[in-house]
């Protein structure tokens, strides 16, 4: 087994030697290839020249690089590269990227070449694997020497050992010598070769080189060589870009992968009579190439973006159809289509399906920014004091807004960089701001440290932290979203501990209006909601304070008549605290209810609870006990009518069971007589009931027809 080890180790020493010299497997093997010139492949996103073999016009090319010359980044994670330069000729610039980034780039590449038109050639996801395995000496899956020539039976090949052998392989096989045992190597390797003088059997422990006599396996062994070479960092794609043009031209490239988000942090200091805002920009090169001397550019933006895989090949599944073998035609139908009559139908049914126009939000009552007025703080207190720093020039690009650094910046590979992007006076109003939406979980609450900003900046600021200084020192941290110019924002950097406010509710139910239509009583009530908050001021200076109280769903805001502002969850009152006192205020808020009923559906128990509720007004209620008083009658009338149809049903009964009776005794009997006379009689009662039930019919219909006519021409 050692043995067998240490012979591998002496094939991949042979084999490493090949991978060294492109040329050659030994000194005695020499191709007719020409030599090439391969860079570094982990250097990503840094253009190179391949030079086509004999073109001395291309060779003066091969010196030059296109060059970085602009970064644009975007807060979405996204970069837009753009390279430049001049170029003279045909050539071929190689593109390596990170396999990630390849995607990327095969979506977003643009080629600019006034004098030639442009291919770009790549290797699949699979090149590597499968052209090792094209090609006819496979290099993909064997480990050794012994293991290649194995493959590669019936070639032609001369051994050097060091007498010169020529001859065919026949196969590698494995012996066990008695110098093996002894050294316990294992089994070695015998090498098989049919020559003229028959089958020559030498152990690969006595080569020291060999040649194939076939051309196209050296050619194929030097191609496999390069391929393996190519791929040493797995993690690299190349890109070739061919332009066959001629003379010198400007050529630019420019594609789109992913990069760091750059991000934003802000300074806000209060002390100074206009209150001073500073943003810096933190830009990441995380790629393997040095930033030199570009223009970089910051966008603030959310662009669609995602990734679609193109670098794979995909293949389609097809179905598999019988053999067109002639035999009877299969009977086939057509549906009818449709002319220019179709398509004018559909045109008119997109007229009918215009939409009706939204109205228009009205518009909130703003209060007037003032500015934050110094506290007398000493030049020497105050936080952002110092040379005035060159920020970027801004300017909108499309739907986005773009910082330009002002000057070319440089960033070596792996680092980071810190860049000032803006500084500029802001109006700002120092308050606190209470969140109801906190008080009403419960307990005190202390109100925030707040400043109240307005972006007099000009330009549009990004999201990011911001830290605050007041008096010359720390205040707090805060955060805000996207600014857009002129936009009034609350930031919050602390407690005020100094104030406390707490916060009850309470819900009561009234009734607005009723009125009474055909029959239909609506009742309009009203669900108020009422929330005082209560303050505490325990300093001795009095505060301004922001209150954020939260809109209930469904309802309007009656007390207060008006908010200073609102967002589509809160609405913002503000509020003065005067100095070591306890101050209240309430807000009420009013949802409509309406409930409707049918009077002729209602019970009268119903109908008798609405006319002593003393919430509806007397005029309603009059009305309404007048109506109880027909419906009292009409069901009164219906009991009659009832009683009198129970009545009929018995006494049609009762007959019943004297007729049964009278078939049972006979009608010549004396119980039959009297049997008979019984039912006379029962004949009797029921005449005088059917002429009182059709009476009783009558005036119960006459009362269910007035109480039905009263209510449904009853108007309040």
């Amino acid at each position: 087994m050692h043995q067998s080890i240490r012979f591998s180790l002496i094939c991949w020493g042979v084999f490493l030697g090949l991978l060294l010299n492109s040329k050659s497997l030994s000194a005695q093997a020499v191709y007719d290839q020409p030599e090439r010139d391969f860079d570094d492949p982990g250097t990503a996103s840094q253009p190179r020249f391949l030079v086509p073999a004999g073109s001395e016009e291309a060779a003066m090319v091969s010196q030059d690089t296109l060059p970085l010359r602009r970064l644009t980044l975007f807060s979405s994670g996204l970069g837009f590269f753009e390279h430049q330069g001049q170029i003279t000729g045909a050539a071929v610039i190689t593109l390596p990227f990170k396999a990630v980034e390849v995607n990327d780039v095969l979506k977003s590449l643009v080629i600019g070449d006034p004098a030639s038109s442009p291919t770009v050639v790549y290797p699949s996801e699979q090149t590597l694997s499968r052209t090792l395995k094209s090609l006819s000496i496979d290099l993909s899956q064997y480990s050794g020497i012994a293991e290649i020539l194995d493959s590669l039976k019936g070639t032609a090949i001369q051994v050097h050992t060091p007498v010169s052998i020529q001859g065919r392989i026949l196969g590698v096989e494995y012996r066990t010598s008695e110098a093996a045992q002894v050294q316990s190597r294992g089994e070695e390797p015998y090498l098989s070769l049919y020559t003229d003088q028959g089958i020559r059997v030498i152990s690969l422990k006595e080569v020291s080189g060999f040649v194939f006599q076939d051309p196209r396996i050296n050619t194929d062994l030097n191609r496999a060589l390069d391929l393996i070479m190519n791929s040493r960092n797995e993690d690299t794609r190349n890109l070739q870009i061919q332009l066959p043009g001629e003379g010198s031209r400007e050529v630019s490239l420019s594609y789109v992968i992913p990069t760091p988000v750059w991000k934003v942090s802000y300074r806000l200091d209060l002390s100074q009579d206009m209150p001073l805002l500073q943003g810096w920009a933190m830009v990441d090169n995380d790629s393997d190439t040095d930033w030199n001397n570009l223009t970089l550019a910051l966008v603030s933006s959310r662009p669609v973006s995602f990734i679609q895989n193109l670098y794979p090949p995909y293949h389609l599944t097809r179905p598999v159809l019988p053999l067109a073998i002639p035999g009877i035609a299969q009977a086939t139908t057509y549906d009818s289509g449709w002319g220019d009559s179709r398509a004018e139908y559909a045109e008119e049914e997109r007229a009918e399906e215009a939409s009706t126009p939204l109205a228009s939000p009205q518009p909130l009552r703003k209060e007037k920014v003032q500015i934050l007025d110094a506290d007398a703080v000493p030049e020497s207190n105050r936080a952002l004091t110092g040379a005035v720093l060159e920020t970027p020039k801004g300017q909108v690009r499309g739907e986005q807004f773009e910082f330009t650094l002002p000057k070319p910046v440089s960033l070596a590979r792996q680092q980071s960089t810190m860049l000032p992007l803006v500084e500029a006076p802001v109006e700002a109003l120092k308050t606190l701001v209470f969140s109801g939406v906190k008080a009403l979980q419960g307990g005190p609450v202390h109100p925030a440290l707040s400043a109240e900003l307005t972006n007099t900046t000009g330009i549009p600021l990004p999201p990011g932290p911001i830290t605050v200084y007041d008096g010359g020192t720390y205040g707090g941290d805060g955060l805000f979203e996207f600014f857009p110019e002129q936009e009034k924002r609350l930031i919050s950097y602390g407690d005020e501990l100094a104030v406390t406010g707490y916060v009850s509710q309470r819900y009561s139910r009234r009734i607005s209006t009723v009125t009474v239509q055909q029959g239909i009583l609506k009742i309009n009530r009203k669900l108020i909601y009422e929330t005082q908050y209560t303050w505490k001021n325990a300093s001795s200076t009095a505060k301004r304070l922001v209150l954020e109280h939260p809109i209930t769903r469904n309802t309007i805001l009656t007390e207060p008549a008006s908010f200073d502002t609102r967002t589509d969850t809160l609405y913002r009152f503000v509020q003065t605290l005067p100095a070591a006192k306890e101050v209240s205020s309430t807000i009420t808020e009013e949802q409509a209810l309406v409930e409707q009923i049918t009077l002729t559906q209602l019970s009268l128990p119903s109908f008798i609870s609405y006319t002593r509720n003393e919430a509806i007004p007397e005029q309603v209620r009059s009305a309404l006990q007048q109506g109880i008083e027909l419906k009292q009658a009409a069901d009164a009338a219906q009991q009659v009518l009832a009683n009198l149809n129970t009545q009929r049903e018995r006494l049609i009964a009762e007959q019943d069971r004297i007729r049964r009776n009278l078939e049972a005794a006979g009608n010549q009997t004396q119980q039959g007589q009297e049997y008979l006379k019984r039912l006379l009689a029962q004949d009797e009662a029921i005449d005088l009931l059917y002429s009182r039930l059709e009476e009783a019919e009558k005036t119960a219909q006459d009362a269910q027809a007035a109480y039905d006519t009263y209510i449904g021409d009853l108007n309040l």
